[in-house]
């Protein structure tokens, strides 16, 4: 057997091993764990365990948070709508992709959302809670989040890193030759950003220019020495896919020659299991604290009913993450998911 695949098969063996003993102690994922709800985004409270679920309302019309202490409790949970879309004017239509982060002693929502006579003029807003409890307290609006380009933006999120604050966002270029791009940026407070403005990755890819040239939905994730960065890409149908970007923990974030792409997509359809267009994902400690999660959406068929905006069977699902011997994410192993 070539050596070289004899070496991947005994990473992958030895990353399977780790995350297998990880989880020993975790109750089975009743997936999915919420339905008709894209672009799932998890926040665990490390003192109580408990988990605050938010998505994209299938309606595109509403903002709403889930809280349970299990996470196969979430599809359980009474849904608490905290703000509704406008009539008119931006944030009027198109409500998608919220996250929820707590910034600066504050809850921030970051999501999308256009202005119902320009329905596609979608750009990226926030929402502010000063209370401990994102279920409790009033929600502000902040209003929009001001990038280096006035075009087609979305995706918005945000993480922490040798004490500076960073945004990584979508956004269409200026020449309008793709969809969008994934762009980094400092944060210089939790609702704008300063220069420079970094180019992460653009859809260049066969696999990123299925049906549309997309890269979005960026989430982090930092382990073994490295900040990955998933994101999705092509058409939101079962063409939808998950690719990675990284970079060393100590290089300068905001440099393009730190960052390093893989070239084939690391989460993909499956129909043998019965998945379709799996992507926007988001990472979550499991129960135990200690496993990881991928938390994502797909839909269980292939043949849509209408159009993938209409088609509201977009389900929330979760899935150990385990990782080979150079510490990247293992995510296409079939096993319980």
């Amino acid at each position: 057997m070539n050596i070289s695949i004899v070496a991947m098969l005994i990473s992958l063996s030895a990353g399977l091993r780790a995350g297998t003993f990880e989880s020993q102690s975790l109750a089975p994922i009743d997936n999915p764990i919420v339905l008709q709800r894209a672009d799932p985004w998890i926040v665990r409270d490390a003192e109580t365990g408990c988990y605050t679920f938010i998505g994209t309302s299938p309606a595109f019309d509403e903002i709403e948070l889930r809280k349970a202490c299990r996470l196969n409790d979430l599809k359980l949970a009474e849904p608490k709508t905290i703000w509704r879309k406008k009539e008119k004017g931006p944030m009027s239509v198109n409500i998608w992709a919220p996250e929820l982060h707590w910034v600066d002693n504050a809850w921030y929502i970051y999501f999308a959302a256009g202005d119902i006579d320009k329905p596609f003029s979608i750009r990226m807003y926030a929402l502010k809670n000063s209370s401990h409890d994102p279920m409790q307290g009033q929600w502000q609006e902040m209003g929009q989040i001001q990038t280096h380009l006035d075009s087609f933006s979305l995706d918005a999120t945000t993480f922490e890193h040798q004490g500076k604050r960073y945004l990584v966002w979508a956004q269409q270029n200026a020449e309008r030759s793709y969809n969008s791009a994934l762009w980094i940026a400092q944060m210089d407070s939790p609702t704008s950003i300063k220069q420079p403005v970094t180019l992460l990755t653009e859809p260049t890819l066969d696999w990123e220019v299925q049906g549309y040239k997309v890269n979005e939905g960026a989430a982090v994730i930092v382990r073994h020495g490295k900040i990955m960065i998933t994101y999705s890409a092509s058409a939101t149908d079962d063409r939808y896919a998950m690719g990675l970007v990284w970079s060393d923990i100590n290089a300068d974030l905001l440099d393009p020659k730190s960052w390093h792409k893989k070239p084939e997509p690391i989460f993909t359809t499956n129909e043998k299991v019965g998945r379709y267009g799996p992507g926007h994902n988001s990472f979550v400690k499991a129960e135990d604290g200690v496993t990881d999660l991928m938390i994502y959406h797909s839909r269980d068929y292939k043949k849509l009913k209408g159009t993938p905006l209409t088609d509201p069977n977009r389900h929330a699902r979760a899935r150990i993450v385990y990782w080979d011997a150079e510490g990247f994410p293992v995510l296409q192993p079939e096993l319980a998911d």
